[in-house]
C-alpha cells in the first residue's frame, strides 16, 4: 500500500450580513416579539373573560338543571300521591266487592243446597200419600211454582256473581297498572333524588367516553303525563262501575229475597189451608165412623132380636104343626074339620108368613150390617190415609220447611 498524502477539504468562509440587515433583523425581532406578547395579553384577557362567563353559564345550566329536576321530582311525588289516592280507592271497592261476593255465593249456596233440595223433598214426601189423597192440590202446585222462584233466583244470583266477579278482576287489573306505574314513579324519584344530592365535586363522578346516546329517552313528555292520566281516569271508572254495582247487588238480593220468602209464605199457607181442611175431613170420618159403629151395634142386637124372634116364632109353629099332627090320629068321625082344627091351620098360615117377613127382615138386616161393617172398614182406612197426609204434610214437610231461611245474607 502506498503512502499518498491526503489533502484537506477547507469549508468556505460565512456569508457576511451586512449592518443595515443586521438592524433589519433586530426590528423584526422586536416587532414579532411585541405581536405575540400583545396576542398572548389579548389571550389571556379572553381567556379569564372566557372562563368567567362560561363559569357563570355552568352555573346556571346546573341551577336551572337542578330547578327542573325539584320540578320534576314535585311532579312525580304529585303524580304517586294522586294514583295512591285512586289506589286506595280502587282497594277499598275490591275489598268491598270482595265481600258481596261471599254475600251472594251464601245466598247462592243456601237457595241451591238448601231451599231448592228442602221444595223437592216436600213434593218427593208427598207422593207418599195414599189414594185419594193423592190430589194434584193448591200445595202441589205452590212447590212447583216455588221450585221454579228458586231456579230463577239461582240463574239470576248466578249472572251477578259473574258480573261481580268481572268487576272484581277489572279493578285488581287496574291496580296491576297502577302498581307497575308507582315502581317505575319510586325509581324515577330515586334517581332524580339521588342526581339532586350529586355536586361537581362529588366522588365517584366520570365522564362518559362511549358512543352511544346519552338521551335514549323516546318517550315525550306529554306521553308520560298522558300515561297517569289514563291510569287514574281507568282507576275511576272502575271504581264509579264498582260503587252502584254494590247497590245493584244489595236490591237484587233483597228482592230476591223477597220474591223466596213471599212465595214460601204462599205455599205454607197452602200448607196450612191443606192441613186444616185434611183435620177436618179426618174429624168428620171419624164421627162417621162412631156412628157407623152405634149403628152397626144396634144392628147386630136387631139381628139378634128377630133371629130370637123367629126361634120363637118357630117354637109356636112346631106347636101348631105337633097338635095338627097328633089330632091326624083322631079315629073315625072324630076325624072332623071342626073350628079347632080350622084355626090350628090359620095359625099355621100366620105363623109361615110372620117367619118369612121376620127372615126377610133378618135378610135385610144381615145385608144392612155388611154394609155397615164395609163402610166401617172404609172410614177406617180413609181415617188412615188423612192421618198419613197430615203426618207427610203436618210433621215432614212443615217441620222440614222450617229451616227455610232467607235473609239479607
Amino acid at each position: 500500500m502506498s503512502n499518498k498524502h491526503v489533502p484537506i477539504v477547507v469549508p468556505p468562509p460565512p456569508l457576511k450580513f451586512t449592518l443595515n440587515e443586521w438592524h433589519l433583523t433586530n426590528r423584526y425581532r422586536y416587532r414579532c416579539s411585541e405581536a405575540q406578547q400583545e396576542l398572548a395579553e389579548q389571550l389571556i384577557s379572553e381567556s379569564q373573560r372566557v372562563c368567567e362567563s362560561t363559569t357563570e353559564k355552568v352555573r346556571n345550566n346546573k341551577e336551572e338543571t337542578d330547578y327542573r329536576i325539584k320540578e320534576k321530582v314535585e311532579d312525580i311525588e304529585f303524580r304517586k300521591k294522586e294514583l295512591l289516592r285512586i289506589r286506595k280507592e280502587v282497594l277499598l271497592e275490591t275489598d268491598a266487592l270482595l265481600i258481596y261476593k261471599e254475600r251472594i255465593m251464601d245466598a247462592l249456596s243456601s237457595v241451591k243446597r238448601n231451599a231448592l233440595v228442602i221444595c223437592e223433598k216436600c213434593l218427593i214426601f208427598r207422593e207418599h200419600r195414599l189414594g185419594i189423597d193423592l190430589v194434584r192440590d193448591d200445595v202441589e202446585k205452590e212447590l212447583l211454582k216455588e221450585c221454579e222462584v228458586i231456579k230463577g233466583a239461582e240463574n239470576l244470583l248466578m249472572r251477578i256473581l259473574e258480573q261481580t266477579q268481572e268487576q272484581i278482576r277489572r279493578l285488581k287489573a287496574t291496580l296491576y297498572y297502577m302498581d307497575h306505574e308507582l315502581e317505575d314513579k319510586d325509581n324515577n324519584l330515586r334517581i332524580d333524588r339521588h342526581n339532586l344530592t350529586l355536586k361537581e365535586n362529588s366522588l365517584n363522578l366520570s365522564i362518559y367516553h362511549g358512543t352511544s346516546r346519552l338521551d335514549p329517552s323516546t318517550i315525550e313528555l306529554n306521553e308520560w303525563e298522558m300515561q297517569t292520566n289514563n291510569n287514574i281516569i281507568a282507576a275511576s271508572k272502575e271504581v264509579n262501575s264498582a260503587r252502584p254495582m254494590r247497590c245493584y247487588i244489595d236490591t237484587a238480593i233483597r228482592q230476591v229475597v223477597d220474591d223466596l220468602n213471599e212465595q214460601k209464605n204462599i205455599t205454607d199457607d197452602a200448607f196450612r189451608r191443606r192441613i186444616e181442611e185434611t183435620k177436618e175431613t179426618k174429624i168428620k170420618l171419624e164421627l162417621q165412623h162412631s156412628e157407623i159403629m152405634r149403628q152397626a151395634n144396634e144392628m147386630t142386637q136387631n139381628i139378634t132380636r128377630i133371629e130370637k124372634s123367629i126361634a120363637e116364632k118357630e117354637r109356636y109353629l112346631a106347636l101348631a104343626h105337633t097338635r095338627l099332627g097328633n089330632r091326624c090320629q083322631r079315629p073315625g068321625l072324630e076325624l072332623t074339620r071342626d073350628l079347632v082344627e080350622i084355626n090350628l091351620v090359620k095359625e099355621v098360615y100366620d105363623l109361615r108368613e110372620v117367619v118369612s117377613k121376620l127372615q126377610a127382615t133378618l135378610f135385610e138386616a144381615q145385608a144392612s150390617l155388611r154394609y155397615l161393617l164395609k163402610t166401617q172398614i172404609q172410614i177406617e182406612e180413609d181415617i188412615n190415609v188423612k192421618m198419613n197426609t197430615l203426618k207427610i204434610d203436618e210433621v215432614d214437610c212443615m217441620t222440614l220447611r222450617q229451616t227455610m231461611d232467607y235473609h239479607a245474607y
